[in-house]
């Protein structure tokens, strides 16, 4: 009986381990949220700026708007031009109508004297004066519209011109493009915006990242787009699990950042992964959280 023990007692420890090694994590980390940066797109003062830092906000929703009445005057002056050309057009088209009208005319009077010459009842001359006057007036009307080309051209660049006006006025009003929190502001109301200044920043909740590092020998394990099973802290000290997809993992080595294990873990090489999970609300950001492969 003892030295059934006494063999028992190895194969209880060799399954005690493999237990454990099963159980354990392959990585450590913490979440990290998507950050989005929205920047002015025109310049201007900010006429008004809603927002605050922590608060929920959703895509589409309107954040603030800049000053729009430099934009405005320019549109009037565009349109004021745009006015003056189609003017020009008119005249055109009014002068080829006169030719047009005129033209009408003689093919009438073609038509009569053509039938008057084959019945021998006019000379032949006189179709050939009147074929003379029609060739004059085509002529004239291909000078005439050679003349309204470049107005036309004129007038789609004139055209381009309010079309840029009218998106310039729309990006002025400012307009959150995901859901999610703010979670920095960097402009104030009656501040000068200029494009590509940074006004705040919103971090998506509805998905976060989980980086975490791994060691050279794990790495061979994770590809882009892998599953995984992400774990985290529950209640009474429950684990609870979630799914995870690898959407990053950093081709340069680098030491374990300090807040990840102990000391001597440190010290070793490691890669950053990012595991992207859905967010029910239970993930925050800078929560710590471990990754199994699956």
């Amino acid at each position: 009986m003892k030295r059934t023990l006494l063999y028992l007692i190895p194969i209880m420890a060799i399954l005690a381990a493999c237990s454990s090694d099963k159980d354990k994590s392959d990585a450590y980390g913490n979440f990290e949220s998507l950050e989005v940066t929205i920047s002015s797109e025109v310049s201007g003062i900010i006429l008004l700026l809603n927002i605050e830092e922590g608060m929920q906000v959703k895509a589409g929703d309107i954040a603030g708007y800049i000053d729009t009445t430099q934009l405005y005057l320019r549109k009037q002056q565009v349109k004021a031009q745009a006015e003056a050309v189609q003017s020009k057009t008119a005249n055109i088209r009014s002068q080829i109508d006169v030719q047009k009208a005129q033209l009408e005319a003689l093919m009438v009077e073609k038509d009569r004297v053509e039938k008057l010459v084959k019945d021998g009842a006019m000379p032949q001359k006189n179709l050939d004066d009147i074929n003379g006057k029609v060739h004059v007036i085509e002529t004239q009307i291909k000078a005439i519209e050679t003349q309204n080309a470049p107005i036309l051209s004129e007038l789609k660049v004139i055209e381009s011109q309010l079309d840029q006006l009218n998106d310039q006025i729309t990006k002025s009003v400012i307009r959150i493009p995901i859901n999610g929190v703010i979670v920095e502001k960097y402009a104030e109301q009656a501040e000068l915006a200029i494009p590509g200044k940074a006004l705040f920043q919103v971090a998506r909740l509805d998905e976060l990242d989980l980086r975490v590092y791994v060691n050279g020998g794990m790495l061979s394990q994770l590809k882009i787009g892998q599953n995984v099973k992400v774990l985290t802290d529950g209640p009474d000290g429950s684990i609870e699990e979630s799914e995870g997809i690898v959407t990053w993992i950093s081709d340069k080595a680098e030491f374990t950042p300090k807040i990840i294990q102990t000391r001597d873990e440190r010290v070793s090489l490691v890669y950053a992964v990012k595991v992207r999970v859905k967010n029910d609300g239970r993930f925050k950001m800078g929560m710590p959280g471990e990754i199994r492969i699956i």
